[in-house]
């Protein structure tokens, strides 16, 4: 399982009071509302965060950090990734799971037969849409009920149903 969740990046500063800007990279930009720690990880080490207030400004969220009062102190984590713990992600609701958790999951027709393995996710504006790989080529199936039958986070295993045409 997927122990860390990227929220963001870190685009600019703001201000000379230790502000940055952040891209979200998350489903829900309401998230930051309540968000209180996050961390960047610049290779050698994490570095936690604790923050302090929150604003949004167009598609950018305007994020400052407790302690971090000048723009020296945050710059150098400049153009890195943010990140929250598992305990801090969205909480899930029913049937629902992590894309980070099925990444590279083995897809399963309903008989049982091995279909292939996840290769990545598409976010559509109707739906997800699940890019696998079938006898050599790339199959892209849409998660909808009828099409993605089962996900287990637990054992990385999807069952699919082939609705008619997929395959043409």
């Amino acid at each position: 399982m997927q122990e860390f969740f990227r929220v963001g990046v870190f685009t600019n500063t703001h201000g000379i009071r230790g502000e940055i800007k952040v891209l979200p990279t998350t489903d829900d930009v309401s998230r930051f509302d309540w968000l209180k720690e996050i961390f960047f990880d610049n290779g050698k080490e994490k570095v936690f965060l604790e923050v302090e207030r929150v604003r949004y400004q167009k598609n950018l969220v305007i994020v400052k950090f407790k302690g971090i009062d000048d723009i020296n102190e945050i710059e150098k984590y400049k153009g890195m990734d943010l990140f929250v713990t598992r305990e801090n992600a969205l909480p899930l609701e029913e049937d629902e799971y992590y894309l980070a958790d099925i990444m590279g999951a083995e897809i399963f027709t309903e008989d049982g037969e091995k279909f292939g393995d996840l290769l990545d996710i598409l976010e559509t504006g109707a739906n997800l849409v699940f890019v696998t790989s079938h006898d050599g080529r790339e199959v892209l199936l849409p998660v909808i009920k009828d099409c993605v039958r089962d996900v287990d986070t637990e054992k990385k295993r999807i069952v699919i149903r082939l609705l008619k045409g997929l395959m043409d």
